[in-house]
């Protein structure tokens, strides 16, 4: 599963990135440990360009009866999305990225378990292919969500974890952000395992455990004895 990460540049920098002109979103600041049920940034295409926005990470369907489903829809299977009702549509409809420059997964040593952060070697931003969906309350108030996509591990990633996420090449981008896109196993081919030889992965402190923790020191490389 992806059950956390980091996304530290600019808001700058993620418009650059993701050459959209604005944002939608209320407010940003570098996150060291972004968490489910946070609102995150997203990026998705309106029609005629990118757009920067935030979702709540944990999908809430728009058919569900209340949003408390969302805690236990963080993460999507590649492999099952076109057999989920959940997914299903939203894979030919309503396709999102998540920016990310690292993530965090839990190596088990022995009898314990070693937070690891795992970046690009280049240390870009990289972007995790997800869905989204809008769901209304009975007040009839919007709740925008998302589910982070995994995939199969790559060779560096299944000394440290079964799953990871679902990364997508730069210029596969706009196919999986396109709404003209209605080619479900041709989205699913974007969602192969990122190369292993172009990602890095290191130890960092426990803290980053707590959701509560968010701070620079988390990212810092953990020096073992």
């Amino acid at each position: 599963m992806c059950g956390r990460y980091t996304i530290t540049v600019s808001m700058e920098e993620l418009l650059v990135r993701y050459l959209t002109k604005d944002s939608t979103m209320p407010r940003y600041a570098p996150r060291y440990n972004v968490a489910p049920m946070q609102f995150i940034p997203a990026v998705i295409h309106n029609g005629s360009e990118n757009r920067l926005g935030e979702l709540r990470w944990g999908l809430v369907p728009s058919w569900a009866k209340d949003q408390k489903i969302g805690s236990k829809m963080i993460n999507a299977r590649a492999e099952t999305l076109l057999e989920k009702a959940s997914f299903k549509r939203l894979v030919s409809q309503r396709r999102c990225i998540i920016p990310a420059d690292g993530f965090y997964e839990w190596k088990k040593t022995g009898s314990n378990k070693q937070p690891m952060r795992i970046v690009m070697r280049d240390g870009d931003i990289f972007s995790m292919a997800g869905l989204y969906d809008i769901w209304m309350d009975p007040e009839g108030k919007k709740l925008s969500t998302c589910s982070i996509i995994t995939t199969s591990p790559n060779s560096l990633m299944a000394d440290i974890h079964d799953r990871m996420p679902a990364i997508l090449h730069r210029d596969h981008e706009s196919q999986w952000l396109s709404r003209d896109n209605h080619n479900e196993m041709a989205l699913i081919e974007l969602l192969r395992p990122y190369e292993a030889s172009k990602m890095f992965a290191y130890p960092v402190s426990a803290d980053v455990g707590n959701v509560k923790n968010d701070s620079k020191e988390l990212i810092d490389e953990l020096h073992q004895k």
